[in-house]
């Protein structure tokens, strides 16, 4: 049986030029620019749409979800800022795991990425469209007709709206990571803005009542309402995407993952709080566009629940611009090995941008989103997150025994346990999506595995360069040779 084809974490680096400037890619991007990336990676419609399905599964015990989330998604964030400062390169997850566990499992990583991005994107999407139609319904009364706000599963034709939030992000990265930025900047800005004045207005109405039952369906419920608020989360890994044009990737990276983890859990807390807190979580569960419906009910006015649209159409776009971005790094990343087609790797000399593989990117996020009903692969969604989030911990504990000279900026604090809770967390969470879940996930993999040996791996870059004289099939050479290697070739 052959060895792994495990690349070092040098060769990595030196093949994208991450320590200059990665293939065309600009460093422009500072710790501001990040945390303001990473925020706006996070925070939409996990909380803007998703918070009333965890409180139908937890009721007023979803902040305990949150937390619970939260816990899992830290222990991994930890795992992230040690790698993304280690290895600053823009494949994010696929790259660490190409260093750590070889590349099949870095491939298999990859086709989950394309996963929890298009999933979290299309579904992003979807609730950007139902807050448009609140907002407008605010300022003038009316509404898109739901043939072309919603897809046929839902009863209507095509979803215009979300086609179009992808069509906006898209010209916007084609144009630049500088504007991309600043856009982004801007828009997390504002969605910060308006979450606070929700919680302003629901803590305003605060009853002790609305709390109780804490827990209406136990550990159970609250296990369930932890898979659910797991969605909220998805996204804080795309900051590792970022390590290619990042000013000081191999510092800023791991101070951006953590500054955004402690942000958005206080900040989910608080808002969750603030809506049970003022009209009971029978009222919020189930409910769509839930948090404006929270301030028409406490202020008596449809005036908030406008303002609260707004906030959201804005909150909503960053996540969709954010996570397009970090999937076309992340194909970017695999092209650039030769496991997938070479068109995702070409960047623009005008625009310093994939600009063919972000045309591409749109358009396959943009169908499922104008006419497929998302809810029956949400699960498919977080069960790939969650496996990809489980090996990022494991690549952890192999780099930490294969390279430990590597520099790394930030260290995981109570190795190897925290990456190992990481990993027990993440099983757990993936255990309560259910045995249907598995089934799909586990064909999932297999359509993902084929891909691999029709494709990825005769057309790998790496085996050709490494090989053996035997042919490309033979084992790999200890990374130091490769990296020689590839140096003389």
């Amino acid at each position: 049986m052959p060895a792994p084809r495990i690349k070092s974490p040098h060769l990595l680096v030196a093949e994208s030029g991450a320590d200059r400037e990665g293939h065309g890619l600009k460093r422009t991007m500072g710790l501001f620019q990040l945390i303001c990336f990473g925020v706006g990676a996070i925070v939409g419609t996990g909380i803007f749409v998703g918070l009333s399905d965890s409180v139908a599964q937890a009721g007023p015990a979803v902040v305990v979800s949150f937390v619970l989330a939260a816990i899992t998604c830290v222990f991994t964030a930890f795992s992230f800022a040690e790698l993304g400062g280690a290895i600053p390169v823009s494949g994010s997850s696929y790259s660490f795991a190409y260093a750590g566990l070889g590349e099949s499992t870095a491939f298999l990583v990859g086709w989950c990425l394309l996963l929890e991005y298009g999933v979290s994107v299309s579904a992003v999407a979807v609730g950007w469209s139902q807050y448009v139609n609140e907002l407008l319904h605010s300022l003038t009364g009316v509404q898109l007709p739901a043939a072309l706000s919603q897809g046929p599963g839902d009863g209507g034709i095509m979803n215009l709206p979300a086609v179009i939030v992808i069509a906006m992000a898209s010209v916007l990265l084609v144009r630049g990571v500088r504007e991309s930025a600043r856009a982004t900047a801007a828009m997390a800005a504002v969605k910060l803005v308006i979450l606070l004045a929700f919680c302003a207005v629901g803590y305003s109405a605060f009853k002790d009542g609305n709390l109780t039952p804490f827990s209406p369906a136990g550990l159970g419920g609250i296990g369930a309402g932890t898979t659910a608020a797991f969605f909220s989360y998805i996204g804080f890994d795309a900051i590792t995407t970022a390590g290619e044009e990042a000013k000081n990737p191999r510092r800023d990276i791991p101070v951006a993952i953590m500054v955004c983890m402690g942000i958005v859990t206080l900040l989910y807390c608080a808002v969750a709080l603030a809506a049970i807190g003022a009209i009971g979580g029978t009222q919020v569960a189930g409910r769509p566009a839930a948090l404006s419906y929270v301030v028409d009910e406490v202020t008596g006015s449809g005036a908030g629940g406008g303002v609260i649209a707004f906030g959201a159409v804005v909150a909503i776009a960053s996540v969709v611009l954010a996570v397009m971005y970090g999937q076309t790094r992340i194909l970017m990343s695999m092209s650039r090995d030769g496991l997938i087609p070479p068109v995702f790797e070409k960047v623009s000399p005008k625009t310093s941008t994939p600009v063919a593989g972000t045309l591409i990117v749109a358009v396959v996020f943009a169908l499922p989103a104008a006419f497929a009903s998302l809810g029956a692969v949400m699960n498919l969604c977080t069960i790939g997150t969650l496996a990809v989030m489980a090996v990022v911990n494991i690549a952890v504990i192999a780099l930490r025994r294969r390279a430990p000279g590597l520099p790394r900026g930030f260290r995981v604090p109570l190795y190897p346990a925290v990456p190992l809770l990481g990993v027990g967390c993440c099983l757990y969470l993936m255990y309560e999506t259910g045995w249907r879940t598995w089934l799909q996930f586990a064909a999932f993999l297999a359509a993902g595995a084929l891909l691999y040996v029709l494709y990825g791996r005769r057309n790998s870059r790496f085996a050709h360069q490494v090989a053996t004289p035997d042919g490309p099939d033979a084992p790999a050479l200890t990374p130091d040779a490769a990296r020689e290697e590839l140096r003389t070739a």
